[in-house]
């Protein structure tokens, strides 16, 4: 319930006082979608089980992951815990306690949800008609060996399921933030007051959309053939598969510095406030989380040197996260500003009504 409907019927009841909370009701389709995206990470879950309980389901003779060891069983044991957020998120997102948690503790792991699934969701599905279209083979998204680490129905399986939790999770997510902070991003552009931060914020906008520049140019190049900054074995192994991620990277690096310029500057004022907010919210995502991501896989499985990370990659997914962090910041006081505004607007209101 937003302030405005508070103040609204307080007055109604001249008492000045919030009313009672209704009974807490969801929907049809949100209980479909709950179970939807709790659904959804069942293959992956249960893939990942097995793994870790010696199965090599999924898994070809000669696969570098039947030689992982120890290594590798934590590792995915973290990722059946990264995947068992999304069911703590579909729970947060349909029940009532979900409306009393703090706003950071629910929106920071939406946004890392965001930035995890959103490559998968755009790449995959553009890395498949690419196939169909007749481009060359090659492992799905986030694969760069010539050894075959699982069976090609593996990443259908397993992505197909990430794709269903991010829409799901993500249509979740858009019915909660609008009913409980939709109200901070209502207007246009040229409707947004100028604060005493102003300045400080443009600065910050202008430092973050000059840091994507550097991950922007290196995908830009990877993307278009050149091999400049990427390990050997890396460097062998590229498809169309790996073309098409490269290419994706770098929308969302246009798409970051895009959101983040028009906030900063609205200078297309009559633009309503919603695409430059959900560009800067996907493109800082993809770019923190993501990047994050890739730095982490490159170092744990870089057994050989042709297999290591260069320093240009380290530092390439290195200021993609420093770019995606700094917009998600300015993100943060953007909306901490909104807030602000709003709760003194609606102190204000009702203010008038007692008076009244």
């Amino acid at each position: 319930m937003t302030a405005n409907r508070l103040i609204d019927t307080g007055a109604r009841t001249g008492t000045g006082a919030p009313p009672e909370e209704p009974p807490y009701r969801i929907g049809r389709a949100r209980s479909v979608l709950r179970v939807v995206a709790i659904a959804s990470c069942l293959p992956y879950v249960g893939l990942k089980t097995a793994w870790v309980a010696g199965s090599r389901l999924g898994i070809p003779d000669g696969s570098p992951l039947l030689d992982g060891g120890t290594a590798l069983a934590v590792a995915n044991g973290a990722t059946v815990l990264m995947d068992g957020g999304v069911v703590v998120l579909a729970l947060l997102l349909t029940r009532p306690w979900g409306l009393r948690l703090p706003a950071w503790l629910l929106v920071l792991p939406m946004w890392v949800a965001s930035g995890l699934l959103l490559p998968i969701m755009t790449a995959f599905p553009a890395q498949l008609v690419v196939r169909l279209l007749g481009g060359g083979g090659g492992r799905p998204v986030g694969e760069g060996s010539s050894e075959q680490f699982l069976d090609p129905w593996v990443f259908g399986v397993v992505y197909g399921g990430f794709i269903v939790q991010g829409l799901a999770l993500g249509t979740l997510f858009a019915l909660y933030a609008r009913e409980r902070w939709g109200h901070l991003w209502r207007g246009r552009l040229r409707d947004l007051p100028e604060t005493p931060t102003a300045p400080a914020l443009r600065a910050t906008a202008v430092a973050a959309a000059s840091a994507t520049l550097v991950p922007g140019v290196i995908h830009l190049l990877w993307a278009t053939g050149s091999t400049a900054g990427l390990e050997p074995a890396r460097a062998a192994d590229r498809t169309s598969d790996f073309y098409v991620l490269e290419a994706v990277s770098l929308l969302f690096v246009v798409v970051t510095a895009v959101g983040v310029l028009l906030l900063a500057f609205r200078r297309t004022g009559g633009l309503s406030l919603r695409p430059p907010l959900v560009l800067a919210w996907c493109g800082s995502a993809q770019m923190a989380c993501w990047g994050g991501w890739l730095n982490l896989a490159g170092l744990m499985g870089a057994d050989e040197a042709a297999d290591r990370p260069t320093a240009a990659t380290m530092v390439t997914y290195a200021v993609q996260m420093l770019a995606g962090a700094l917009v998600v910041t300015l993100g943060a006081y953007f909306f901490a500003e909104r807030a602000a505004a709003s709760a003194l607007s609606a102190r204000g209101e009702l203010d008038e009504s007692r008076g009244s």
